[in-house]
């Protein structure tokens, strides 16, 4: 990743240009001290004067587009203590609506727009930051300081004001009440600040030559080292991937993590503001001298086994096929603002147009055309999704149709990332900001939401969503703000805490594999869906390995095939393995072929491929296979119960044997109730062995049958543990019903007999 930055052979403007912005249409607005206001297209070519000011300007602020209101306001704060409301008019002019007289005295040193363009804060000389509504009314006054303010942006839920004054960043709450924070932030005076939505990172620039980055909290996260001059401007990019840094004659791109990816020496003199377009691909910075410094974002490279692709210039991409040596390049009409590639296709995102290529043919993509510019793409095994600010959530294929379109009250798609949208062949995930504690399910086709919600304790900061599994079976892992793992179906709310402290994790495309990196080391579950079948074969069938290479907070970027992609702090990609035999075992297993499965696990000898191979057959309901995996790895008590299993005549006994096995009491209970006729008996026996006394006698009196069963039983157990009976309710019937131990065992072989019959004798191929 790098910027490729250009300028014009001479400056337009005279004089310092103090700030620049981006409008929707993406045309760069800059205010210069020439008391111009000026114009500039995509390409870094001049449109034209737009305005001259009877002032200097220090900030400039466009309104988004909302509703009905079309997207030609802006917003602007001089040096007279005014906030002045402009209009774009015809001929490309722009004309004065509203004057707002902010200060009596001093300069408005800045005024930004919260994420709906409803609000405005202004930041003044006298230290005072000020809440003022879209048309300029006074609102709050929501903080007075000693210092001057110089830089004031929005929390990332419109509820809090970041601020810097002197040396200190301050937090305030927009609620009356709420606690504000205040911490130090550099040895010098603080010059700039921003505060992402996407990631919930601030950034801080200052007078001591660094710049820092912060959790919400003001805790540092990262600290640069001094550079030669003052920084005097910083920015995220929308998605929150990275900022720009400006300093004199200095424009650096950094990652969110705080290393660099690169550094330009534009001659621009100090960079006084950097602005990004709202796809997040090019920017632009404000010069000392009168420069007007154009960044574009290139060199961003994407891997897929044996392909490589890498945005060599704004509308060209190269690929490359390591395995057959071949190269190609693609040409297209408008820069690239969002490239993914997995699962054999290639999806690229122009301002106009959306190409889909697959790896075996580059030369007849499926186009269709966007509307608006796309910030994230999700991929899977059969579809696709394109977020943006306007649509929010679109589903395709890879043939270019459309599919669900997602939407929930409170969604706002701009702070969608990969880590808050996970999508599968028939479910998409999303972790919606408004409210962190709730993930959202819907399908694929219709977009309708599913009928299950996961809802978490804490906030969730990353989920992912399993590829292979299909229907109840598909998992979502999450991961919650205290990097607790939680894995839960998709079906129903069953949530199971997998590991603590865990710094990334992902599925794998091709199997249920799940990798996470957590306390240094590479931990790896083979079968994840044993967490609700046995939980002892779980943590057998896992691999754990040294992860210490990867270093502090590092971050899984994909998990293709039995290899996985960790980015670490620095930027450094690393290669985690696991082992290929557990997707050999998926390949087998799904296709039924037990035979093979169990000959694949001789070959390898390694308890932890039988310990897969046991849970995946047990799921599967294989019994004959989960015997001889079990023995394999000498767990007994399982393989005796398994064995017993094996004996049970009828299917649908067999079925709740398993579901007993799980732990899933309920539900065995209600595979025998609901069969054909229904096994009243089996379902109580079964809670007398559990000593669900209750229910087994609420069983047997509802169906009139075993009522003396149930009692003599109870009667057994209370002799054994030389106790009393005192429930009313058994005592009644003890009074009423007489024990008898040979009418109970006739009845029991009555209905062992019965069900023997009804399975076809007992004889038939029950395994």
């Amino acid at each position: 990743m790098k910027l490729q930055v250009t300028q014009q052979g001479t400056n337009h403007h005279t004089d310092m240009v103090t700030a620049a912005c981006w409008t929707p249409s993406n045309e760069l607005y800059t205010c210069s001290d020439d008391n111009t206001i000026c114009k500039w297209g995509m390409d870094g070519e001049l449109i034209g004067q737009v305005c001259k000011v009877d002032v200097f300007v220090t900030g400039i602020y466009w309104f988004p587009a909302v509703g009905n209101q079309a997207a030609d306001n802006f917003a602007i704060c001089c040096t007279d203590g005014t906030v002045r409301l402009m209009a774009q008019a015809g001929g490309g002019r722009a004309t004065e609506k509203t004057k707002v007289q902010v200060l009596p005295r001093g300069s408005v040193i800045c005024v930004k727009g919260n994420h709906d363009g409803q609000s405005l804060v202004t930041a003044g000389e006298d230290g005072s930051v000020k809440v003022w509504s879209r048309t300029g009314n006074l609102r709050s006054t929501l903080a007075q300081v000693a210092n001057p303010v110089y830089s004031v942006c929005w929390g990332p839920d419109n509820d809090q004001i970041l601020f810097a004054a002197g040396k200190e960043l301050h937090v305030q709450a927009m609620q009356v009440g709420k606690k504000k924070l205040k911490w130090k932030g550099h040895e010098g005076v603080v010059m700039g600040v921003d505060w992402n939505s996407v990631n919930n990172l601030i950034v801080s620039c200052g007078e001591d030559c660094r710049y820092k980055l912060w959790d919400s909290f003001g805790r540092q996260l990262y600290q640069s080292q001094p550079f030669e001059y003052v920084i005097t401007s910083i920015s995220w990019c929308p998605n929150g991937e990275m900022f720009a840094v400006g300093s004199f004659n200095m424009l650096r791109l950094c990652d969110k993590t705080g290393w660099s990816y690169c550094r330009d020496r534009p001659t621009s003199g100090s960079i006084m503001e950097v602005a990004w377009t709202s796809d997040g691909t090019l920017m632009a910075g404000a010069g000392g001298n009168g420069a007007v410094v154009f960044g574009q974002l290139v060199e961003r490279h994407l891997q897929w086994n044996n392909v490589e692709c890498v945005l060599v210039e704004p509308t060209k991409v190269r690929v490359q096929d390591v395995f057959n040596e071949t190269m190609e390049e693609l040409d297209f009409r408008d820069r690239v603002l969002e490239m993914s590639l997995g699962f054999g296709h290639l999806i690229l995102a122009t301002a106009t147009q959306c190409h889909i290529y697959n790896v075996n043919n580059w030369n007849t993509p499926h186009i269709f055309d966007l509307r608006n510019p796309v910030n994230v793409i999700v991929q899977s095994s059969t579809h696709f999704v394109t977020i943006d600010n306007f649509v929010g959530v679109q589903v395709y294929t890879y043939e270019g149709r459309a599919k669900g379109n997602p939407r929930a009250a409170g969604l706002r798609p701009e702070n969608l990332n990969h880590k808050t949208v996970s999508l599968s062949s028939d479910t998409i995930a999303i972790l919606d900001k408004s409210d962190s504690k709730t993930i959202r399910l819907f399908d694929v086709e219709t977009g309708r939401p599913l009928s299950t919600t996961i809802t978490h304790q804490l906030e969730v900061v990353e989920l992912a969503i399993s590829q292979y599994a299909k229907g109840p079976d598909r998992k979502v892992c999450y991961i919650d703000r205290a990097r607790d793992m939680y894995v839960t179906p998709v079906s129903k709310m069953e949530p199971y805490k997998l590991f603590t402290q865990v710094d990334s994790m992902a599925w794998n495309d091709q199997s249920d594999m799940l990798m996470c990196i957590a306390d240094s080391k590479v931990r790896s579950w083979y079968f994840p869906a044993a967490i609700f079948v046995d939980r002892d074969l779980l943590s057998l069938a896992s691999d754990v390995s040294d992860g210490h290479e990867f270093g502090k907070i590092p971050e899984i970027i994909n998990f293709f095939g039995s290899r996985a992609q960790v980015r670490r702090a620095d930027g450094a990609v690393l290669t985690a393995s696991v082992s290929p035999y557990p997707a050999m075992l998926y390949e087998f297993v799904s296709q039924s072929r037990w035979e093979e499965a169990v000959r694949l696990c001789r070959f390898v000898k390694r308890p932890t491929l039988w310990a897969c191979l046991a849970a995946m057959s047990l799921h599967g309901r294989h019994l004959e296979t989960a015997e001889i995996a079990l023995a394999a790895i000498q767990e007994v008590d399982k393989l005796q119960y398994v064995m017993y299993i094996q004996t049970i005549p009828s299917q649908e006994g067999r079925n709740a044997e398993l579901a007993l096995y799980r732990k899933a009491a309920d539900e065995a209970e209600m595979i025998l109730l609901q069969a054909q006729p229904p096994l009243v008996y089996r379902a109580i026996k079964m809670n007398i062995r559990l000593f669900r006394w209750h229910r087994a006698l609420e069983l047997a009196v509802s169906n009139k049958t075993h009522v003396d069963t149930v009692l003599g039983y109870r009667q057994k157990y209370l002799e054994n543990f030389n106790k009393k009976e005192t429930d009313p309710k058994f005592k009644e019937y003890f009074d009423k019903i007489e024990i008898v131990w040979e009418t109970i065992a006739a009845k029991k072989a009555q209905e062992k007999e019965s069900e023997a019959e009804r399975a076809g004798g007992g004889d038939g191929d029950h395994k």
